[in-house]
């Protein structure tokens, strides 16, 4: 019995093995995270992705290499890893079977000497085993999952920081452009106020455009710094390394074409992560179902015993065994029972409840991302074409002495009005492509379209 039950333990025993679990998670995020998802667990592994961090941080930043900046460098993207480490390493240990105990005792009766030794295991937890090891597979199968949803979370995070950061970055530069303008309109109208050819009231509008211009570049600094202060932090860069951060001075341009909803929902139900969660969850609890219906009603130790016994000079061995198992009186088990019932029963109605919110959420967030990419695709196409003829026209009638130059500096706010909301009109969609992106492999994200005639808080590179 006891060979059988070491036979069993070596065939049945659970492990983890941290570099095939990170290869797992790897493999199931490959299209959304890269290729570099692994956990530093040695000095020279730190040493090496500290240089691979130097070299992505020598060229500006893309989106594709802000991630891989994250997955090398961030100590809190490491800690995440780590940490699944350590519970797949507990979970793994809920697999395996109990150490058994060893006692001796030595008994002394008026000449007679008694030693025993007592070896003593949970035969219900030896026979039990093969189950509780396909539980305990199935729970490090939702761990591996579990992870790979938060690397989506941790990827979408930075790439929407790098989307508003790189817009942050394109509205600073056109706030310079149009403080330069207005610098340079206020110096022309005070040298024709100086030579007489402007008067008071003129000259105050010129010196108005000029602060106000000012006052948007102060808050777009401002803007700038804290965006690119957030990415920073997402990436775990140091002092000098943020220092050597360098951003696009614009957003990509638009895609040619949208991506399809049919396409996005065959894709979404092969790899979602909720739905895969889901299943396995379901099948979890039916497995610990089963195993319930059995512990619940039975707890059997075996005790093998080995010893001798010497009398008057006479050595005895005597050996024997010894099964002792818990009375059901007070606890009969039906509500550990009725409880994992309750379970299997939740985790059927979750999955269906997650596959139909799944939908509905694709579904939502495509539209979305549709909205956002019309949106865009008119201020490039039409509005902002439209505006500049505008522009041209006010120009030539203010050359012609047919409109004064309040009604020219009119068109040039509505003009940076509209270049601001074509700008933030393009950090929409890269948001929204981001959101759907992350929809598509089970990580639903919340994405709100909001687009605004001139909003400082946000902003994207428009051509």
């Amino acid at each position: 019995m006891l060979l059988a039950a070491a036979l069993c333990g070596l065939t049945a025993c659970v492990s983890y093995d941290v570099k095939q679990g990170m290869q797992s998670t790897a493999k199931d995020t490959a299209s959304f995270s890269g290729d570099n998802l692994s956990l530093a667990t040695t000095e020279e592994e730190r040493s090496q992705r500290t240089l691979l961090t130097q070299q992505l941080l020598s060229a500006p930043l893309g989106q594709k290499q802000a991630v891989d900046v994250l997955l090398v460098n961030s100590p809190s993207f490491q800690s995440l890893l780590a940490q699944h480490w350590a519970q797949a390493s507990a979970t793994a240990q809920t697999g395996r079977i109990s150490n058994p105990t060893v006692a001796i005792e030595r008994i002394v009766t008026g000449s007679e000497t008694e030693f025993n030794g007592l070896l003593t295991f949970g035969l219900l937890d030896v026979l039990t085993l093969p189950q509780r090891a396909d539980i305990a597979r199935l729970k490090l199968a939702q761990a591996q999952i579990r992870l790979s949803a938060e690397v989506v979370d941790q990827v979408t995070l930075v790439r929407q920081a790098w989307v508003r950061a790189v817009a942050a970055n394109a509205s600073l530069n056109y706030a310079h452009m149009v403080a330069d303008a207005a610098q340079a309109s206020d110096e022309l109208a005070a040298r024709m106020l100086a030579a007489g050819n402007f008067n008071a009231l003129t000259r105050s509008r010129h010196q108005l455009f000029h602060l106000q211009a000012q006052m948007q570049l102060a808050a777009a600094q401002q803007l700038k710094l804290s965006r690119t202060e957030e990415l920073v932090r997402l990436l775990g860069l140091d002092a000098a390394q943020a220092m050597q951060l360098q951003l696009p001075d614009r957003l990509p341009d638009l895609p040619s074409q949208t991506i399809d909803i049919q396409v996005a929902a065959t894709q979404a139900v092969q790899q979602r992560l909720d739905i895969r969660m889901a299943k396995a969850e379901l099948e979890t609890a039916a497995r610990a179902q089963g195993l319930t219906g059995i512990t619940s009603r039975l707890d059997v130790e075996l005790t093998v015993i080995g010893g001798t016994v010497n009398s008057s000079g006479t050595t005895t061995k005597r050996s024997g065994a010894q099964i002792s198992f818990k009375l059901p009186l007070f606890d009969a088990g039906d509500m550990q029972r009725t409880q994992m019932n309750a379970r299997t029963l939740a985790a059927a109605n979750r999955l269906q409840a997650t596959a139909l919110e799944a939908a509905s959420g694709l579904r939502e967030t495509h539209a979305a991302y549709l909205s956002a990419f019309g949106i865009a695709r008119q201020f490039k196409d039409e509005l902002l074409p439209l505006r500049q003829r505008i522009a041209d026209e006010n120009l030539l009638r203010y050359n012609a002495m047919q409109i004064g130059v309040f009604d020219l500096l009119a068109d040039a706010a509505d003009q940076s009005a509209t270049v601001s909301a074509a700008m933030d009109a393009q950090q929409q969609f890269w948001l929204s492509d981001a959101a759907l992106q992350s929809s598509l492999i089970g990580r639903p994200l919340s994405f709100s379209l909001s687009v605004s005639k001139n909003d400082n808080n946000s902003g994207a590179a428009a051509h």
